[in-house]
C-alpha cells in the first residue's frame, strides 16, 4: 500500500464550493416589481379599512383589513422565493396617498388595483415562461390568487350597479349584505 504524504491528504479532503445559482436579473427585477404591487395594496387596503370604519362602515372596514392582511401574505411569499433564490429584496417604497369620496369609490378603486395586478402578473408570466419554469410555476399561484380577487371585486361592483349611491340607506344595505366582516 503507498503512503500518502499530508499535502495528498489535505488536497484529497479539500473540495471546490460551488456558488449557488440564482434568478436572472431580469426574473428578480420583475418580482421585487410584484412586491412592491404587494406592499401597494397592502396599504391602499390598510388605508380603505380605516376610511370605512370612520365612516361607520363596519362590515367592509373588517373586510379590507382582511384584505390587508392577505396583501402582506402574498409579499412574503414573493420574499421568501426571492431569498431561496439566494436574492435578498429591497422593498421598493410605496407611492400613494389613497382617498375615498364613497365606500363605492373604494371598491372602484380596489378592482382597479386587482385588476392591475392580475394584467402585470400575466404579463410577466408569459415574459418568464420560455426563461424560468421555475418561476412561472411559483407565479401560477399568485395569478390564481389575483383571478380570484378580480371575480370578488366584479361581484360587488355587479351589486353596486343595483345601488342608488347617493341614498346612504340603500349602500348601507348594500355594505351589510356583500361584505363578509
Amino acid at each position: 500500500m503507498k503512503k500518502r504524504n499530508l499535502n495528498e491528504i489535505q488536497s484529497a479532503l479539500q473540495t471546490d464550493i460551488l456558488s449557488p445559482r440564482t434568478l436572472s436579473p431580469e426574473v428578480a427585477e420583475l418580482l421585487v416589481e410584484r412586491l412592491g404591487d404587494e406592499y401597494t395594496a397592502h396599504y391602499f387596503y390598510r388605508n380603505a379599512s380605516n376610511w370605512c370604519s370612520d365612516k361607520a362602515y363596519m362590515k367592509a372596514a373588517a373586510f379590507f383589513a382582511a384584505e390587508a392582511a392577505s396583501e402582506l401574505t402574498h409579499a412574503e411569499k414573493i420574499q421568501t422565493y426571492l431569498v431561496g433564490w439566494n436574492i435578498v429584496p429591497v422593498i421598493p417604497p410605496v407611492k400613494m396617498i389613497p382617498s375615498f369620496m364613497t365606500l363605492i369609490d373604494v371598491v372602484n378603486k380596489a378592482y382597479s388595483l386587482e385588476y392591475n395586478l392580475l394584467t402585470k402578473y400575466n404579463v410577466d408570466s408569459s415574459m418568464i415562461l420560455p426563461i424560468d419554469l421555475n418561476t412561472f410555476d411559483f407565479l401560477q399561484e399568485l395569478r390564481t390568487i389575483q383571478n380570484a380577487a378580480v371575480a370578488e371585486y366584479s361581484d360587488l361592483l355587479n351589486a353596486a350597479q343595483l345601488v342608488n349611491v347617493e341614498n346612504n340607506f340603500e349602500v348601507l344595505y348594500y355594505e351589510g349584505k356583500y361584505f363578509k366582516g
